[in-house]
């Protein structure tokens, strides 16, 4: 920590994830001194997310295949030094002239107390959230995120479903079929919008990523095991059901994921755990004015350094902000601005160049060249919107349906999702477009050569919602260095 309740941390890592922890653990060994604030009460992100302590869980980690590298991280956070500010919610980081940065962020039993967070540099490893891209009856009691279902079931050992399909494309798809149906629910099948023969295209990126082969061998086996059926260039193209789930439509698509006339099939089920591929969290990056790319799947990235760096000095990203890919390359990432970070401020260039340093830039290059076949592979064709009917909900905050973004671009002349919100309300519900966004981008553009363009990387001065109080209330004692 730092030497005095005045002085800032070396660094502040947001987000406690696999990069979170790795560049954190890093860092605090290299000497730094560091706060790692993150919204939940446990480390570990999305990915290694388990029972709390008065759940009794007997063996967690058999909800995991990697258990004993979070363990190990977790081990060595203990007794690095780090400073863990749990259930600290970040909405907007500054920095004023060269001095150093302030993290602001809500933490308290209501979430409304306001706190600061001084540092001399940031990493930003906030992770992801779930893509979703509506259809008829999605709005059911019942149908839950495809990731939503895995974190009910590692944080709450609960279950959405006794009959659950899984639907949606990417891999994430295969390990919850495989989570859910070895916690006692029964998958009558796995519906996947993409094929797999993508990865065939790149057969090098494959061989040099022999892990990767290894999980979908491990998934492919738990499916055949569970005897759970993978329907491929297929999608749930409508949900049925009074009050909750009682069964889904399946279709065949085309290569542009057109459903195919005549192709609709029932499967009875109580839940449908859905969700195509993951979205990378920018807000506060973007916020600040960093840049970003655009990612083989259409999704934005930020545009990242050798070294983890972003466009904007003193400010580094690891992990999902950079690009799905994964923990592993998340953990790779976040040892790299660990390192870069304490090169930079104790003025030691030799960090940089050193063996360890170029071990891990070949890895994470290696894996990210994977990740972005993975992309290619899944990335949603423009035919998804041939499933949606002018009465399917796509701003669920809002209420706003696809005939109405529909009167807004064709009636209305709007062509981008800043217009649409603004006629339509689209977008400013709680999640801020986090659910819709993604939707209301490819129906504003719809008619144009740009049918599958993503929700753009807005600026936003607050990167989630924040009490007008908590906005006024900012006095200086509640800063928080320690």
């Amino acid at each position: 920590m730092p030497t005095s309740p005045s002085e800032p941390y070396d660094l502040a890592v947001i987000g406690a994830g696999p990069a979170g922890l790795a560049g954190a653990v890093t860092a605090g060994e290299l000497g730094l001194s560091v706060a790692l604030l993150d919204a939940a009460g446990t480390t570990g992100g999305q990915y290694f997310r388990h029972p709390a302590p008065g759940l009794g869980a007997a063996r967690p980690q058999a909800l995991h295949h990697d258990w004993a590298a979070f363990a190990a991280l977790r081990r060595r956070l203990g007794a690095s030094g780090v400073t863990h500010l749990a259930h600290h919610h970040v909405w907007t980081v500054q920095r004023q002239d060269d001095g150093p940065w302030t993290a602001h962020a809500l933490t308290g039993a209501e979430g409304d107390t306001p706190v600061r967070v001084r540092a001399r540099a940031i990493l930003l490893a906030a992770g992801a959230y779930e893509r979703q891209l509506p259809f008829p009856g999605w709005t059911l009691p019942g149908v839950v995120g495809a990731g939503g279902a895995q974190a009910m079931l590692k944080s709450g050992l609960v279950l959405p479903g006794q009959r659950v399909v899984v639907a949606g494309s990417g891999p994430l798809l295969l390990a919850v079929a495989s989570s859910l149906a070895t916690a006692g629910a029964h998958v009558p099948a796995v519906i996947e919008a993409s094929g797999y023969l993508g990865y065939a295209h790149r057969p090098l990126t494959l061989v040099a990523n022999p892990h990767k082969l290894l999980e979908a061998a491990v998934h492919g086996t738990a499916l055949l095991r569970h005897r759970i059926p993978l329907r491929t260039r297929s999608a749930v193209t409508e949900v049925h059901g009074t009050d909750r789930v009682e069964a889904v439509t399946v279709s065949r698509l085309d290569r542009d994921w057109r459903p195919l006339p005549g192709t609709g099939r029932r499967i009875a089920c109580d839940a449908l755990a859905v969700g195509h591929g993951l979205l990378p969290r920018t807000e506060l990056a973007t916020g600040l004015g960093c840049a970003t790319r655009r990612a083989p799947d259409g999704t934005h990235a930020l545009a990242l350094g050798d070294l983890q760096e972003t466009s904007v000095p003193g400010l580094w990203a690891a992990g999902e902000t950079g690009g799905i890919g994964g923990w592993q390359l998340a953990c790779a990432e976040g040892e790299l601005a660990g390192i870069a970070v304490a090169a930079r401020l104790r003025g030691l260039p030799a960090l940089t160049g050193s063996r360890r340093v170029r071990d891990l830039a070949r890895r994470r290059d290696r894996m990210r060249a994977f990740a972005d076949t993975m992309a290619a592979a899944h990335a949603p064709g423009p035919g998804w919107t041939g499933w949606l009917t002018d009465a399917t909900d796509v701003c669920r905050c809002e209420e706003v349906t696809v005939g109405g973004i529909r009167e807004a671009v064709t009636g209305l002349g709007a062509r981008d999702t800043r217009t649409v919100k603004l006629l339509t309300r689209a977008g400013m519900g709680w999640c801020q477009g986090r659910m819709c966004g993604t939707a209301v981008a490819c129906l504003a553009a719809a008619g144009t050569e740009q049918g599958t363009v993503p929700p753009s990387a807005e600026r936003r001065p607050l990167a989630v919602p924040v009490p007008l109080g908590a906005l006024a209330d900012q006095p200086a004692e509640n800063d928080r260095t320690s």
